[in-house]
């Protein structure tokens, strides 16, 4: 039997994929309280994702939102990560607040950010000991905050994933706007 790795390539970086969602999953949540949200998107949903960024564009003229729409188009799949909002009670002040009754509505609390920001490590830390190619974007992950990709999360960051001979997240060039 032969097993050509270019035949294999797809199925491995999803099965990677639902590695990083796992090491998100179970990643250190302050409190213990997990609020994270994760979810694999291929395909057509990705391609969604892509037109979503490009609309965004014309709303708040970030041009770089063009670059990574078409950016994620090459990878096999998106993980995202996101949090609902839930005030967790301690008055810390992280926020900017002095207490959690105070903080105002939509302002996420300090450590629902803490924590959407240690399952990407653990996320990535898995690729990376896979050896498959991924990036974080906010860009992405905005707007599949903006598709309700993940049921109500109010925090959402997107890390596209590939296996090829050269990441494709990486070396980027900015992307200008075609009037086609």
């Amino acid at each position: 039997m032969i097993l050509n790795e270019r035949d294999t390539r797809h199925e491995h970086v999803l099965q990677v994929a639902r590695q990083m969602m796992t090491a998100a999953r179970t990643a250190p949540k302050g409190k213990g309280i997990d609020i994270i949200e994760v979810a694999l998107i291929t395909d057509e949903e990705i391609k969604q994702l892509s037109d979503t960024m490009i609309a965004m564009v014309e709303e708040h003229g970030m041009k770089f939102f063009l670059r990574d729409a078409d950016n994620i188009l090459s990878a096999e799949c998106v993980v995202l990560i996101g949090t609902r909002e839930q005030t967790q009670g301690l008055n810390c002040g992280h926020c900017g607040f002095a207490t959690c009754a105070g903080r105002t509505e939509g302002v996420p609390c300090a450590l629902n950010s803490i924590d959407v920001g240690i399952a990407i490590g653990s996320a990535c830390a898995t690729a990376a000991d896979f050896r498959v190619d991924t990036r974080v974007m906010f860009s992405a992950g905005l707007a599949a905050q903006r598709l309700n990709l993940l049921k109500d999360c109010k925090m959402v960051m997107a890390i596209p994933v590939s296996a090829s001979s050269k990441n494709p997240f990486f070396d980027r060039k900015p992307k200008q706007e075609t009037n086609t």
